[in-house]
C-alpha cells in the first residue's frame, strides 16, 4: 500500500507540478486495483473518485474533485484560462478553442492533461490538450482542449 501511494504521488508529482501528489493523495486514499490486470486503476477519498491512472500511459486524469485540489496550489503547471464569455459553454462539456484560451502555462505540451478555469478562477472543466502552450496563444481557430468533464455536469 505505501509503495503504492508513494508510485502514485510521483506520477502527480511528474505530472501536475512537485508537490502536488502529497496535496492531492493523503495518506487514507482508497487504491482501486484491476482485477483483470492487478495494476492500480482507481483513486478515491472518502468515497469520491479523485483520479483514474491510465493504463494507456500511466499517467493520471483528474476528476472535477481533484482539479478543484490542484488548482489551489498555484504552483500546479497545466492550467488553461478561458474566457468568461464562453464559461458556460465549457463548464457544459464544450471543448475549448484556441481564440478563447487568455493564458496556459508554458509547461502545457500537446496530450497533457489540463485543468480549465475561468478568468475568476473557477474550474469549468477538465481535459486534455490538443495544442502545446505557444499553439494556443499563437492560433486563433481550432480546438485547444478538448474536454473529457464540465463542472455543469456532476449531478
Amino acid at each position: 500500500m505505501e509503495n503504492a501511494l508513494s508510485r502514485i504521488r510521483s506520477i502527480a508529482d511528474y505530472q501536475f507540478g512537485k508537490g502536488v501528489g502529497a496535496k492531492l493523495f493523503p495518506e487514507n486514499v482508497d487504491i482501486i486495483y484491476s482485477k483483470a490486470t492487478g495494476r492500480i486503476r482507481y483513486l478515491y477519498l472518502d468515497g469520491e473518485r479523485l483520479a483514474t491512472l491510465r493504463p494507456t500511459d500511466g499517467l493520471l486524469s483528474l476528476s472535477l474533485t481533484a482539479a478543484r485540489l490542484v488548482a489551489e496550489n498555484r504552483d500546479f503547471t497545466n492550467i488553461v484560462t478561458v474566457q468568461n464569455e464562453v464559461s458556460e459553454i465549457i463548464a457544459d462539456g464544450g471543448d475549448v478553442f484556441a481564440v478563447h484560451v487568455i493564458t496556459v502555462n508554458a509547461e502545457v505540451h500537446a496530450k497533457d492533461e489540463v485543468i480549465i478555469l475561468d478568468e475568476d478562477h473557477h474550474v469549468l472543466a477538465v481535459g486534455r490538450a490538443l495544442l502545446s502552450a505557444v499553439e494556443m496563444q499563437a492560433f486563433k481557430r481550432g480546438v485547444a482542449v478538448k474536454v473529457r468533464r464540465g463542472s455543469a455536469k456532476e449531478s
